[in-house]
């Protein structure tokens, strides 16, 4: 389930919505640090400020979860996307794996906005990579038999590595990892529950 055998073009036609958010990814990496491009303005307009925020400019609560720090940042996230956001897409749909992806990265950066200084400078997607943690999470309690006893396992096994290494590393936003992965189940526990009833 966690493990790609596909090809390239397989992964791309399999997986559009992971394809297309990992492009993202990459184009505005690439924007931001190749001189062909205004680097500074795209960072300063599209990174999460709660200043800017306060003062009206609400897609920064959106745009942040496309934006990165770096390469490396870039790439650890669009990984953990590679990994865990396949089996998701394909049991919830485009549509709804879109959903639960955007809302828990929103609902990570209005937590961000509410819980931290106006100071405060974010961009990075593990609010809403969280959120699908979050979502699997709620599989598990309300719909055990979606996932096999392994993969629940490997789940919360890298669910709680993923939250320790929250408050160990240094220049982590705690609170959009933590509000991302309330986001997620909450999400799956409103489905879930509205589907048994």
């Amino acid at each position: 389930m966690f493990t790609r055998t596909e090809s390239f073009r397989e992964f791309i036609r399999f997986y559009p919505v992971v394809s297309t958010i990992i492009a993202i990814h990459f184009l505005l990496y690439i924007f931001t640090t190749l001189p062909l491009f205004p680097n500074f303005w795209f960072k300063a307009t599209f990174s999460g400020v709660n200043l800017y925020i306060r003062e009206g400019e609400y897609w920064r609560l959106v745009t942040p979860i496309f934006m990165h720090g770096g390469f490396t940042h870039a790439l650890f996230n669009s990984f953990s996307l590679v990994l865990f956001g396949p089996a998701l897409e394909r049991l919830l749909g485009k549509g709804k794996f879109v959903l639960v992806y955007l809302v828990s990265g929103i609902l990570a950066n209005v937590a961000t906005l509410m819980l931290e200084p106006l100071t405060y400078v974010h961009v990075g997607s593990s609010g809403a990579i969280f959120g699908l943690f979050g979502y699997y999470i709620s599989i598990i309690l309300f719909r055990k038999h979606l996932l096999s006893q392994q993969n629940s396992q490997i789940i919360l096994f890298i669910c709680a590595l993923s939250l320790i290494m929250t408050f160990l590393q240094p220049n982590i936003n705690i609170t959009a990892h933590i509000f991302g992965l309330a986001g997620g189940f909450l999400l799956g526990a409103i489905f879930y529950t509205k589907k048994r009833d």
